[in-house]
């Protein structure tokens, strides 16, 4: 048998999802690897084929795994790096899009909603005042990349101003910041970034368009976006789908 499995309340196929994850996660299951069929993987763990099928669709949702007719469940390659809202922002700036190489969104939906009371502190505004929400999914050849939000102050959004920002439809010409400043004079010169871990929520789960018994942790990507005298321009928040990596390089100069 596989290790004794973890003295923890999860049901039987989500500790047998767990052992493989970490497995794939530490890198002793390499890309390609194969894992035990269902028959070996109920008879090693004692349990039935379905809760042996139902712990690898688990993973293949979160994109770590692969099932292959006639072969077997095959580790995937690692997806490519989440990018940040700045690292979007960044990207839009120059090629007027905000896609990574092979990348499309979709799901664009917006709307002037009532602030909850997190994205309301952030945007120094009471819970429940006017703020525009921007949504949309990234997509690559995996699957879902990130859910991505942006909110926005209600300010710009104004008949006069950019109306389109509250529309359910994509953007032309750049995103809303690059939109802002062409409009209003007012462009970015600051940002802060924040990067944390939790393990998905419901919430989390369905934005991922994942099953709702799925047990991951999930990165979370927060950007500030701010103008020359500190004002709010934007608040992005990107949820990284399950089995997404982070990745960053810098110079070394010495």
């Amino acid at each position: 048998m596989p290790g004794k499995p973890r003295a923890d309340n999860r049901p039987p196929y989500a500790r047998i999802a767990g052992h493989y994850r970490d497995l794939i996660g530490s890198g002793e299951l390499a890309p390609g690897d194969l894992l035990p069929s269902i028959r070996t993987l109920a008879d090693q763990w004692k349990v039935s084929t379905a809760t042996a099928d139902r712990a690898m669709k688990l993973l293949r949702d979160e994109n770590l795994v692969n099932g292959i007719p006639g072969v077997g469940t095959e580790v995937m390659a690692r997806p490519v790096s989440l990018a940040s809202g700045s690292e979007r922002h960044d990207r839009s700036s120059k090629t007027k899009s905000s896609w990574g190489a092979g990348e499309k969104s979709s799901g664009h939906t917006a709307g002037m909603v009532s602030a909850p009371k997190d994205v309301a502190h952030v945007l120094g505004i009471d819970p429940g005042d006017d703020v525009v929400r921007r949504s949309r999914v990234y997509r690559d050849a995996h699957g879902i990349v990130s859910h991505s939000t942006s909110w926005i102050p209600s300010e710009f959004a104004q008949p006069h101003v950019l109306p389109e920002l509250a529309r359910s439809e994509r953007l032309k010409g750049g995103l809303s910041l690059d939109l802002i400043a062409e409009a209003t004079g007012r462009q970015v010169e600051q940002r802060v970034d924040e990067e944390s871990a939790r393990i998905a929520t419901e919430e989390d789960l369905e934005l991922l368009e994942l099953d709702a018994e799925t047990v991951a942790a999930i990165l979370v990507l927060t950007a500030r976006f701010l103008d020359a005298d500190g004002q709010l321009l934007e608040y992005g928040v990107d949820l990284g789908a399950p089995g997404r990596t982070r990745r960053t390089t810098s110079e070394i100069r010495r």
